[in-house]
């Protein structure tokens, strides 16, 4: 435990220091365990596991290309995000980790307890064992405050999810050499610091609960004060799932258009979206030393923001219905904006994603969070998004689109705690729109309470 940050940030550069890492580009050709498939050309493991590149066409009536085809990480088992929670003197910490990503911008980030995939915890990869994962399985001795399969990105994974999990505990637990406790204040302030809370930890936080059990006011509070309630909300939800069609089939990669296969990388024809690329990677503190593998290299960064309101004592985000290719269930609850501006450059206002240059003009008095942050580092070669939360004057309209609806932040976080309702964009923003509160916003009627002990699950 650290009573300064500033003891933290000097062990996590002895952490640095303590390891060795070498992360080359080569040639998705020379992948060790890795081959093209003769007659599909789709980029498999030869194991048969951990995941796969493949083609896949989409068509959809919600979004402005009607139908498309693309390659996508194809990875059906269901990995562990997991958090163990302990309090010391009252106060809740978190047992993170420093864990070098291959993908991370800066190497060395703060990932859950346990971060780890169906193959690598069940030894296909024959390393090592995975520390803390019996905390995570049952049985298991802890008391779980949060559980739930959630989604990835639907840009980039056909409906990947994963099992995130919060497990309080109470007895010992041995502190190894690249984890730390960090109390739940501390990680409000470090979740502001720009591409040092990996995703993967910021969407087990969203599920973190932030209210003791009898909050009914202030800025967090559930229904009350509300702009819809939450039985509307799910109404809205609904009606856009069936409002909306999403239909798409799993195609050989070689069979996807516009895109192009070298011995190097798999490019868009115009330059755009992303590449798939190849890496190879050594670890002197990973479960296993050295390995190859492809990865997705988006070409530009994204804009992730919410559009903020306070109506009375209740904060509310703007809440986009938003259909991705790899969406399981058409639409899931996501960002005001979610994008990457550069796909955009050159199109008419009419053709831009709404609300995305509101955003991005806005005034600095209005901007209340302003970082970049990175996407999951184990898949995503420096991956990284721009943060933003925005708050709108009071003139602002409160029905802006049938595709668009007003949530309060609690609302919000009521439903992270069910699958497939609330993007992992939304659920990484709504973790730093808490740390946000927490550690200080603009002056508002109601006041900012302080993270609560986490209540267990309902």
């Amino acid at each position: 435990m650290f009573e300064d940050l500033s003891d933290f940030h000097a062990w996590l550069a002895r952490r640095r220091r303590a390891n060795t890492y070498r992360i080359t580009r080569v040639p998705l050709t020379d992948l060790d365990g890795w081959d093209f498939e003769e007659e599909t050309g789709n980029l498999v493991h030869r194991s048969g596991q951990f995941y796969s590149i493949e083609g896949l066409e989409v068509h959809t009536d919600h979004r402005a290309a009607g139908s498309w085809t693309q390659p996508i990480i194809v990875q059906p088992e269901i990995g562990i995000l997991g958090i163990l929670i302990k309090e010391f003197d009252g106060v809740p910490h978190c047992l993170m980790q420093a864990k070098m990503e291959p993908g991370n911008i800066n190497t060395l980030q703060l990932s859950p307890t346990v971060q780890a995939t169906r193959s690598n915890y069940s030894g296909v990869h024959r390393g090592q064992p995975v520390p803390y994962l019996e905390e995570f399985v049952a049985p298991r001795r802890g008391r779980v405050v949060f559980d739930a399969l959630q989604s990835e990105q639907g840009s980039w994974f056909l409906t990947k999810r994963n099992r995130n999990l919060i497990i309080e505990v109470t007895g010992d637990v041995p502190v190894l050499d690249d984890f730390c406790w960090l109390s739940v204040p501390q990680l409000h302030e470090l979740l502001l610091v720009e591409n040092l809370v990996n995703m993967d930890s910021r969407t087990v936080l969203a599920g973190l609960p932030t209210r003791p059990a009898d909050a009914d006011t202030g800025p967090i509070a559930h229904d009350a004060g509300a702009l819809h309630s939450t039985g509307q909300i799910l109404s809205w939800l609904t009606e856009a799932k069936t409002r909306y069609s999403l239909r798409r089939r799993r195609i050989p990669l070689n069979a996807v258009r516009e895109w192009t296969r070298s011995p190097d990388e798999i490019a868009h024809d115009r330059g755009r979206y992303f590449r798939v690329i190849g890496i190879d990677v050594e670890a002197s503190n990973r479960e296993v030393r050295r390995w190859s593998q492809p990865m997705l290299a988006p070409l530009y960064e994204g804009v992730v923001a919410f559009l903020c309101r306070w109506t009375g004592p209740t904060y509310h985000v703007l809440v986009q219905a938003r259909t991705e290719a790899g969406t399981a269930d058409v639409v899931e609850m996501s960002p005001t904006v979610t994008c990457a501006p550069a796909n955009y450059e050159g199109l008419p206002p009419g053709r831009r994603p709404l609300f995305l240059d509101y955003a991005l003009a806005a005034p600095a008095s209005r901007i209340t969070l302003d970082v970049r942050q990175s996407e999951e580092g184990g898949r995503f070669w420096h991956a990284e998004n721009r943060y933003l939360l925005v708050d709108v004057p009071d003139d602002f309209p409160i029905h802006v689109s049938d595709d668009f609806i007003w949530v309060s932040v609690s609302q919000l976080e009521s439903f992270v705690r069910y699958g497939n309702h609330v993007s992992v964009e939304a659920r990484s923003l709504l973790a730093c729109l808490h740390a946000r509160l927490a550690t200080g916003a603009p002056a508002a009627a109601g006041g900012i309470p302080a993270a609560a002990r986490p209540q267990a699950a309902p």
